[in-house]
C-alpha cells in the first residue's frame, strides 16, 4: 500500500498554513482519512495504507481564511490524483486568497 502526506503554504503571507482542515476521499466520496495541518503546515501521515486508484484531497481553505479575517474566493480546494505504485505520495498546496497551485512533491 502507498502512503500520503500534504503540506499547505500560504504564499500571500510567506509561511505555513497552520490549522487547515484536510480530508482524503476515495473516488466515490468515501472518507478515508482526515487531519489538520500542524505548525509547519503539514499533515505528515494522512494515509499509511492508501490503495491504488483515484483519490481526492479536500482542503478547507475558505474556513481557514475566514478564521483569519481574510476574504477568499475559493471555499475549498479539491485535488484529484491517482495512486499507482506502493510508494510515498506527497501533495503540496500553495495557497493565497484568490488562487492556488499544486504538484506532486517528494
Amino acid at each position: 500500500m502507498a502512503s500520503l502526506s500534504t503540506h499547505v503554504l500560504d504564499t500571500s503571507a510567506g509561511r505555513p498554513a497552520e490549522g487547515v482542515r484536510v480530508s482524503l476521499e476515495a473516488a466515490d466520496g468515501t472518507l478515508l482519512a482526515a487531519g489538520v495541518t500542524d505548525a509547519d503546515g503539514r499533515v505528515g501521515d494522512l494515509a499509511a495504507d492508501l490503495p491504488p486508484g483515484e483519490h481526492r484531497i479536500r482542503f478547507g481553505t475558505g474556513a481557514w481564511f475566514e478564521a483569519r479575517g481574510v476574504a477568499a474566493f475559493y471555499p475549498e480546494v479539491v485535488v484529484a490524483f491517482t495512486v499507482g505504485e506502493d510508494e510515498h505520495y506527497h501533495v503540496p498546496l500553495l495557497l493565497n486568497p484568490f488562487g492556488y497551485s499544486t504538484y506532486r512533491g517528494s
